[in-house]
């Protein structure tokens, strides 16, 4: 079955060929256009409401020490060079950069071919082609039997008058593409700094913790060497001189342990840069850095602006909603203007003559009378969209609060461990002080000694971990609040009215 009713005004002169008046083309046009009300747009009852990050807070209890969003960059805090070393050549170097830069040149390029149909489309044809016509045929002598030669040099113009916005709607849904790739980018550069972060601190505090490690096998063999001595002259048993041991074999195995840890953490940060096997050969031990941690005060539409993440979510849910005013577009009539100018002959020397010059103007317009069904399906396909975006955008809501209030939490904990920990190491310290008095005054053995120094190191290796968990958590702060992205969309000239330039204040549209 045809769809469409389609009508056009070749010229006036056909038109008075046809018997057409002007005031029975007028009316005929009107009869048309009210026709055409038959494709009537569906109304739309399953509107999916929006989350209001505006209202979206921590809980009144996850406070710490410190208030402050990060800053762009802010890997640059701790004043190690070599991280910022390191990040500068992942950010220029990742493979998951690459692919995200690629999507977003894939969405510029749709954009500009959307853009390209706007305006005026003016081309230039030139042809030419030579037939004999049969002398059996349509065409009498002397056409029929004979060979001629046509050419033919044109001018042509059309020009979509985009009444009812569909073009532009179609452009406006291109460009929040485009802003959604841009954000996705930023979003896989945030997750990109935080695992190269994590990775680099991970193989700092296992090198830290390595080297306390060999501290404590040196003094474990120095104590099995005393329960040697002891036990050769009477005053220690065999069974402190196997769990003295014991302790060293079970160093050796976490000390091996930590080797293979350490190796693969390694190849994971080499990974992260998109870096060869020669990478990382000059990168040394570092000590852990000691920054105070911050959560802000408050979140709210803050968090829209600084979260990629959910900058790309809410340009995704943009573009649902313009293609849905593309498509309800589809319900109204098309009225076009095409035309061209040329030279028509079948003499190439009579080609440039003013006689072979053609003209043709007019309009051509489009009813979808019977295309009701096709349009409605459409338009059921974009609000199906509309709705899966939205809900996509409002769980994303929900999950960036999540993950600021469980690392703030974490934050926190660990603020108590670190000073529970930081207690303990002072006790096992003072503990090692007076063990060190006391054997120098005489009062008390070198095993004691020894397992006041073990206690010691002990207590430090597990307050690396814990300052290691603690940056962690950190850089997972960082992350969760946006890593200290601000939205800054790009902008087209055609649709400009459409896009805020602060997407912190975007409501948005019913």
């Amino acid at each position: 079955m045809q769809k469409n009713i389609r009508m056009s005004f070749f010229s006036f002169s056909t038109m008075r060929s046809l018997n057409f008046s002007l005031p029975q083309i007028i009316c005929l046009g009107s009869l048309l256009l009210a026709i055409s009300g038959c494709a009537m747009i569906p109304p739309d009852h399953d509107v999916l409401p929006r989350q209001d990050l505006a209202s979206a807070q921590l809980a009144a209890d996850i406070k710490l020490t410190h208030d402050n969003w990060p800053q762009a960059q802010w890997w640059t805090g701790y004043g190690d060079v070599q991280l910022d070393r390191l990040m500068a050549q992942a950010l220029q170097n990742s493979p998951s950069l690459q692919m995200t830069a690629a999507r977003i040149g894939a969405a510029r390029a749709a954009l500009n071919l959307d853009s390209a149909d706007e305006g005026v489309d003016v081309s230039l044809k030139a042809e030419t082609n030579r037939q004999r016509y049969s002398a059996n045929g349509f065409f009498p002598a002397p056409i029929g039997g004979s060979y001629y030669t046509e050419s033919t040099l044109k001018v042509l113009a059309g020009h979509d008058f985009d009444w009812w916005g569909k073009r532009r709607a179609q452009i406006a849904a291109a460009l929040g593409e485009v802003n959604a790739r841009h954000a996705e980018h930023a979003q896989a550069e945030q997750t990109l700094a935080a695992a190269v972060a994590q990775s680099y601190f991970n193989l700092q505090a296992q090198w830290a913790r390595l080297d306390k490690l060999q501290q404590r096998r040196v003094k474990q063999e120095e104590l099995v060497a005393d329960k040697v001595k002891r036990i050769a002259h009477g005053i220690a048993s065999i069974d402190e001189q196997r769990t003295a041991e014991a302790e060293l074999n079970r160093l050796h195995s976490e000390q091996a342990a930590l080797d293979a840890q350490l190796g693969r953490e390694r190849e994971a940060l080499r990974a992260l840069l998109g870096a060869d096997s020669r990478a990382l050969t000059d990168l040394t031990p570092q000590p852990l850095p000691d920054i105070p941690h911050a959560l802000p005060s408050s979140l709210g539409i803050e968090l829209l602006a600084r979260r990629p993440d959910l900058q790309a979510a809410r340009w995704r849910v943009e573009a649902s909603l313009s293609r849905i005013e593309a498509d309800q577009a589809g319900f109204y009539p098309e009225i076009n203007l095409t035309g061209f100018i040329g030279l028509d002959s079948v003499s190439m020397s009579d080609l440039f003559k003013a006689s072979s010059r053609t003209l043709f103007i007019g309009p051509a317009l489009s009813l979808p009378l019977f295309d009701s069904r096709r349009l409605q399906a459409r338009l059921g396909v974009a609000r199906t969209q509309r709705n899966e975006l939205i809900a996509d955008y409002n769980q994303l809501v929900f999950n960036a609060v999540r993950d600021v209030a469980q690392e703030g939490l974490t934050l926190r904990g660990l603020e108590v461990r670190i000073r529970e920990q930081t207690a303990a190491a002072n006790a096992t310290d003072a503990l090692l002080r007076s063990a060190r008095a006391r054997f120098t005054q005489g009062l008390a053995d070198r095993s004691t000694l020894l397992s006041a120094e073990l206690a010691a190191l002990k207590e430090q290796d597990i307050s690396l971990q814990v300052k290691n968990q603690q940056l962690l958590s950190e850089v997972a702060l960082i992350k969760a609040l946006g890593g200290g992205y601000r939205a800054e969309p790009q902008m087209g000239n055609k649709v400009e009215n459409k896009t805020e330039k602060n997407p912190a204040d975007i409501a948005f549209r019913k």
